[in-house]
């Protein structure tokens, strides 16, 4: 009589449910010079631009006023609200008591303002599908800038995954959020265009 030894193999959770971590390893390393965000588990990769670096950077210079650099965050992953939102925003500010969650990442209920500067690839996402998760989160102030047709489009007044005010303005235009969280007005004359 022959034994037959069988090998236990312990199986891997064969769950096709994917996760926000899961996703980001799988583009680890992100080659440089690039920003990795995925929106409602589609996952998006575009090059750095000057134009868009420039604007990202005066808007990040003029917040200074206000926030301190520590508070201040460019292309971090925050986590948001919806199926598999990882966002890298352009600009992110953060009240004064934000707090990183258990996994070491800052928590979108700490944002008091976001600005996304439009790149032709991903618009659709930052007047979309960004702006519905940004307002479902409750981010106070939502910013998108527009370097290819010169405006500029606030969005303040969240409410369930809409802005109930909108203002767009060309550049040159001051934003005025002194009646905001932030309390201070971006210059926009300085903001290149694409």
């Amino acid at each position: 009589m022959t034994v037959v030894e069988t090998d236990r193999i312990e199986m891997a959770d064969s769950s096709d449910e994917r996760t926000l971590d899961m996703m980001f390893e799988w583009l680890e390393p992100t080659p440089e010079g690039f920003k990795v965000e995925i929106v409602e588990g589609n996952i998006y990769m575009s090059p750095q631009r000057d134009t868009h670096w420039e604007v990202i950077f005066d808007i990040v210079e003029q917040l200074r006023a206000r926030y301190p650099r520590q508070r201040l965050k460019s292309d971090v992953r925050i986590d948001f609200p919806g199926r598999l939102n990882g966002f890298a925003s352009d600009v992110v500010a953060l009240a004064e008591d934000a707090t990183k969650d258990s996994k070491g990442r800052w928590r979108y209920q700490d944002i008091e303002f976001v600005a996304e500067v439009i790149s032709k690839d991903t618009a659709a996402n930052d007047y979309g599908a960004k702006k519905a998760a940004y307002a479902t989160a409750g981010v106070p102030v939502y910013v998108i800038v527009d370097p290819y047709t010169g405006t500029w489009h606030l969005h303040t007044l969240p409410k369930d995954d809409e802005y109930r005010s909108v203002l767009s303005l060309d550049f040159g235009t001051p934003i005025d959020l002194t009646a905001t969280l932030v309390g201070l007005t971006l210059e926009t004359g300085g903001f290149p265009r694409d």
